[in-house]
């Protein structure tokens, strides 16, 4: 590793949350970052949704023309254990990351603070070592029956940050299956590209190689490993999760070189947490024969074309005064 680039010790955690409490699932990032630090970690990631939870197995009540009562339930329940952000919780994720000096990256769901716009928000928030909330990114797109309880991100939080070592920054779950923002990341100057997911099958890995080699940049994979037994006991005696494997989530996480080589996993059947010295001159070494945004663009045939203004939901001005004065 040459003396001109520097280092990056980075650690993808993969773990289960304490499901549906967010509370005791921020003391576990607590737990956790303090163990991948005690190992020089300086980048620490964790995966989507993991506070307060990825609801596999759930349904909320919901078939087609229909809610039940107790589908509404559950929403609430998830939703009150959901992060505002800002927030108290986001003021203790930020104060872990400074006590221990790491850039840290969590997957959240997210809804608005207090009793405002009751929509949730798959997304990851990006905290500087100094314990400042650097960023989020909401998931543009979310998949299937996940667009019954999230709501969709824009433009305006297609973030990257900056930090010593290069931008770091990333897409979450079946995001990194749309070209065009990939393109919108590639163009945003990505060096540690973050993927959390909550996909576990074997493909995810051929996704993240192909990522690293596209886009010339190192990337991390993050996947929680969650049982059955994890869910509360109510939840994980219903009917529906029964019919799940008491194996829900069997992870997958993994770190891939700017040449596509896996370098740490992926792991499967566990928790833990991965570990890799990312040697940032990799990055340039890689994009001497290939540049996605660089010397292997053609400009003058292709353009992409990024809205990164946020979409209000709603507009409103004050109607214009047709009244009339008497005669």
């Amino acid at each position: 590793m040459s003396e001109s680039f520097p280092v990056l010790r980075a650690a993808v955690v993969q773990a289960a949350p304490v499901l549906f409490d967010r509370a005791a699932t921020v003391d576990k990032i607590a737990d956790l970052t303090a163990t991948a630090a005690a190992q020089d970690a300086r980048l620490v990631v964790f995966p989507e949704a993991f506070v307060p939870a990825y609801p596999r197995g759930l349904g909320f009540g919901a078939v087609v023309g229909s809610r039940s009562e107790a589908g509404r339930e559950l929403f609430a329940r998830y939703w009150a254990a959901s992060v505002d952000v800002p927030g108290a919780d986001t003021v203790r994720m930020g104060e872990i990351a400074r006590q221990h000096g790491v850039v840290l990256a969590v997957g959240v769901i997210e809804r608005e603070p207090g009793m405002g716009p009751g929509t949730l928000y798959c997304s990851v928030l990006y905290f500087g070592p100094d314990g400042k909330l650097l960023g989020k990114h909401r998931k543009l797109k979310p998949t299937g029956s996940e667009r019954l309880i999230w709501g969709e991100g824009d433009g305006s939080t297609l973030t990257v940050i900056d930090s010593e070592w290069g931008r770091i920054g990333g897409l979450i779950c079946w995001e990194n299956y749309m070209p065009l923002a990939r393109a919108a990341m590639y163009e945003k100057g990505v060096s540690f590209y973050l993927a959390p997911t909550a996909d576990c099958r074997d493909t995810w890995q051929a996704t993240l190689c192909h990522i690293a080699t596209e886009g010339r940049c190192f990337v991390l994979g993050c996947n929680q490993y969650v049982r059955r037994q994890d869910y509360p006991e109510d939840l994980a005696t219903s009917a529906e999760l029964m019919r799940l494997p008491e194996e829900v989530c069997r992870g997958g996480s993994a770190i891939y070189s700017p040449m596509g080589e896996c370098i740490s996993g992926p792991l499967y059947g566990e928790e833990g947490i991965l570990f890799a010295d990312l040697d940032t001159g990799a990055i340039a070494r890689a994009r001497y024969d290939f540049d996605a945004v660089g010397h292997y663009a053609r400009p003058d045939v292709f353009r992409l074309l990024v809205n990164e203004s946020p979409a209000a939901a709603t507009t409103w001005s004050a109607p214009s005064d047709t009244s009339k004065s008497s005669p």
